[in-house]
């Protein structure tokens, strides 16, 4: 009895296959609006598209997460090695007042949106946003090359980077 039981668990697993990382942002996702550092409402669409061209690494983190926190200098060290890409930092912080703080307190460069929607929103849904920080690289063309890295310093992100 128990070895029809082992067999059925070993085919379940066998048989299950991971969800691909989808490679474009749903409508959703780029409908979403998120907050510049002047206040004033943008699209996640519209950031992308400031951004054509560009390879864009996507860090979301807040100013009260430790690991994102731990994680900045590996950040400033990517930067350091691939100036050439673009830095797009979605906070997650609980106030845009904290977030602005938290910009300036840990010297954070680079393009800086306040996530208004939060981690259940339609762009957190869309990349099923479970821990930050988290990061994502996207090309010039706007697709999604790296959907998830919760290391600044992942080999997906460098390996991408030096292309």
């Amino acid at each position: 009895m128990k070895i029809k039981y082992i067999e059925i668990l070993f085919l379940g697993i066998l048989s299950c296959k991971a969800q691909d990382a989808p490679t474009q942002f749903s409508k959703a996702a780029l409908n979403d609006t998120f907050v510049t550092l002047e206040g004033k409402p943008i699209t996640f669409k519209a950031i992308l598209e400031a951004n054509k061209g560009k390879t864009i690494v996507i860090d979301v983190w807040a100013s009260w997460c430790k690991d994102c926190i731990g994680g900045m200098p590996k950040v400033k060290a990517l930067q350091n090695k691939f100036p050439n890409a673009t830095y797009v930092f979605l906070s997650l912080d609980k106030t845009q007042d904290a977030w602005k703080r938290g910009i300036e307190k840990y010297n954070v460069n680079g393009q800086n949106y306040f996530m208004e929607s939060g981690w259940k929103g339609p762009f957190g849904e869309f990349i099923q946003l479970d821990w930050i920080p988290r990061y994502m690289v996207v090309d010039e063309n706007g697709e999604i090359k790296l959907f998830k890295a919760i290391e600044a310093d992942d080999k997906n992100i460098k390996n991408i980077l030096k292309i």
